[in-house]
């Protein structure tokens, strides 16, 4: 599914986008600071044949407010859909999202457990913006369980009694990548979330459990994947409740 989050404040993208990946990895996640940026994106996307499924748009953004920018973004892509985010609960607003047929409403600062229930009930009303096959969602499920532990698609094929040639080209079809690259997106992503949940672990322990061999492979994998080392993510991001 493609997505698009809006927000001025850097951090808070961020950590919205590290909160969606953490429980939909595969998902495509475009990020704008401001509503300009935002309406030349989602043009972008259009003219590309590259259609946007679902934005999380701010409301307080500098210049036009957020609920106008979404206005704008609907003209261009009208298939998409809106979640409202706001610090301000002011019923005008509210009323205002609605006009724009927004499929829900989440206030700032933004508690996980919500946001996450947000995007399923979407996704339950939109289930074909998921993986198709029953098959991919079981591997997606063992890389969940499992990401820990070395792992093959080669031996999970056998696990699950499928030519591993075939299961190879049905999970890049499916999922968008190979399931090499899956993996160490979701392994770096728990990562992620364990150098802001276990401020004591070192970074030799958050390697290990994210099923990396080395500590110089697991740093060198999180810089070219974050554009930032393990240790300077760990000290410059918001701690995770």
């Amino acid at each position: 599914m493609n997505l698009l989050l809006l927000d001025d404040e850097p951090i808070e993208l961020e950590q919205l986008e590290f909160l969606i990946h953490l429980h939909f990895p595969s998902w495509d996640i475009e990020k704008c600071l401001n509503g300009s940026e935002a309406v030349a994106l989602v043009q972008r996307l259009k003219n590309k044949g590259k259609p946007l499924q679902l934005a999380l748009v701010d409301i307080k953004l500098p210049g036009k407010n957020g609920l106008d920018v979404a206005a704008q973004m609907k003209t261009i892509m009208p298939d998409m859909d809106i979640v409202v985010v706001s610090a301000l609960q002011e019923f005008e607003y509210a009323k205002r999202s609605l006009t724009l047929k927004a499929v829900d409403f989440i206030v700032k600062p933004i508690i996980e457990s919500e946001l996450i229930k947000v995007l399923k009930d979407y996704i339950e009303n939109h289930p074909e913006y998921m993986i198709g096959s029953e098959m991919i969602q079981n591997v997606l499920a063992i890389v969940k369980e499992r990401y820990h532990q070395p792992l093959k698609l080669a031996n999970i094929a056998d696990e699950l009694h499928i030519n591993s040639n075939y299961l190879s080209r049905l999970f890049s079809e499916e999922v968008g990548v190979p399931f090499s690259d899956y993996l160490l997106h979701y392994r770096v992503e728990m990562a992620k979330y364990l150098l802001l949940k276990q401020k004591s672990w070192s970074i030799q322990r958050i390697a290990e459990e994210c099923g990396f061999n080395s500590q110089h492979y697991f740093s060198t994998t999180f810089k070219r994947l974050t554009q930032t080392t393990p240790m300077k993510f760990k000290q410059s991001a918001l701690p995770v409740d």
